[in-house]
């Protein structure tokens, strides 16, 4: 099985292909997946657990989930509700249970779709595919911006902070907001004191240390929540927002 450092994080924000978690504990079955799956241009991630898969989830942010109800540690309901509170990675449901309550639980939770066991891999891929398109639409959505711990609404200037499984939602001032939100559209690169105050603070401002204030109190906040060090200050260059997983 894959761990976190096989799949590299470069490869999954590149969009070359979309990763899916397969979060199965029946070997066999994972396999199957897995082999149609790349057959189709998707790349797999194995997890034979619910606390496996939560795990893997948070450190390589597939694109989809295929969950299944019956594994162990933590049962595939306790790992969607996780997942629900987290954001929203599409899930498919893979169970032996066919049952309408079930389906409606699994719907009710938050699941995009539900295969119930024995199915067919190639319609398992295609379901998969089909909710990856959608996905991708909303995912892409202009007001949405999500990296790393973050989710920034542009149009609510509503910034929810993800640590430690636990979602937080921020309070910031519009100008925090604005430099959080230019960063984030480039986590790893630098951006000078010139640019951000040109592109984030208010027309008036014309002191680059008043930057660094604004930063300093984003910083703060964002300490109090457990998240240390974000932005980071690159000595005679300026700030990046950095990894914040």
């Amino acid at each position: 099985m894959p761990s976190p450092t096989d799949v590299l994080p470069a490869e999954v924000d590149s969009g070359a292909h979309a990763l899916v978690l397969v979060a199965e504990d029946e070997p066999e079955i994972a396999d199957i997946l897995a082999a149609y799956l790349a057959r189709s241009g998707l790349r797999t991630v194995h997890a034979a657990d619910g606390r496996m898969a939560l795990e893997l989830h948070l450190a390589l942010k597939p694109d989809l989930v295929l969950l299944d109800v019956q594994m162990p540690h933590v049962d595939g309901w306790k790992v969607l509700s996780e997942l629900r509170h987290r954001g929203h990675t599409p899930v498919i449901m893979l169970t032996a249970l066919d049952q309408d309550i079930d389906k409606l639980m699994g719907l009710r939770l938050g699941a995009d779709d539900y295969v119930a066991k024995p199915f067919n891999p190639a319609e398992v891929v295609a379901r998969v595919q089909a909710v990856l398109r959608r996905s991708t639409t909303y995912n892409r959505h202009p007001g949405i911006l999500r990296v790393g711990a973050f989710q920034i609404d542009m149009e609510t200037h509503e910034v929810t902070l993800l640590v430690d499984r636990k979602q937080h939602v921020l309070s910031l001032t519009l100008t925090e907001l604005k430099l959080l939100e230019h960063m984030a559209r480039a986590p790893k690169r630098v951006f000078s004191r010139a640019e951000l105050l040109v592109t984030c603070l208010p027309e008036g401002d014309t002191l680059e240390r008043t930057v660094d204030s604004h930063i300093s109190k984003l910083r703060k906040k964002l300490e109090d929540f457990g998240l240390k060090g974000v932005p980071s200050s690159v000595r005679g260059a300026g700030y990046r927002l950095g990894s914040t997983t």
